[in-house]
């Protein structure tokens, strides 16, 4: 995959920014191949996450490990008309269409990010494969021709059922911005959503484990 010229893994979110936190797990960078990923991860990646950035575009990707079932994490995540389930950004949203491939969803963002809207268009949701993508389509952000994929795949964290989440963006460069300098506060972004994820679909997951059998 291009990643506009990001494919160090101690370069990406995904590398040497590694760690333990919240429960959620980062992959530490001396786990990874020279793209930032292991080889069940790249995999996905070559089969789900296929960008083509333009000269004046960055794309990157992010990987996430959490301690919940795909079904739940998954539950969050394909509520495109709910975004604020879990991103701390969003303060408001309301769609236009029937929740169906095309429809679109105009976002309210709150106060600490440079934006205020964004229109938002999805573009794939598949429930059985985990799979969803979206486009934004306007707003009042530097965020032109952005547009993401996120996919879910089961996997075992600790002998217990996890997730890997792996979402992919390209966008283009901002006048007066690097790549580099791109990459870094769209990743932060995508970062704190993914940590928002994590723990709300982990303190679902506690909750589903501590819940009392009906007899």
């Amino acid at each position: 995959m291009n990643d506009g010229g990001r494919g160090r893994a101690g370069d990406r979110a995904a590398g040497a920014g590694g760690g333990v936190g919240g429960g959620a797990v980062w992959r530490l960078a001396d786990e990874m191949n020279s793209n930032g990923c292991r080889g069940v991860e790249s995999e996905y990646v070559r089969r789900l996450h296929r960008h083509e950035p333009r000269e004046n575009q960055c794309s990157s990707t992010l990987f996430k490990h959490i301690r919940a079932p795909v079904h739940l994490v998954w539950s969050l995540v394909r509520r495109f008309d709910q975004p604020q389930k879990y991103k701390p950004f969003v303060s408001r949203c309301v769609m236009q269409g029937d929740l169906g491939i095309g429809s679109v969803r105009e976002v309210n963002v709150k106060s600490g990010l440079p934006a205020t809207t964004s229109t938002e268009r999805l573009e794939f949701l598949d429930d059985n494969e985990h799979i969803l993508s979206i486009k934004i389509v306007g707003g009042d952000h530097r965020l032109k021709n952005y547009s993401s994929i996120i996919t879910l795949h089961p996997e075992s964290i600790d002998g217990r059922p996890g997730t890997l989440v792996i979402e992919s963006f390209v966008v283009d460069v901002p006048d007066g911005n690097t790549k580099d300098e791109t990459c870094f506060f769209v990743e932060a972004v995508i970062k704190c959503n993914l940590k928002s994820l994590a723990d709300v679909a982990e303190r679902l997951a506690a909750q589903d484990r501590t819940e009392p059998i009906d007899r």
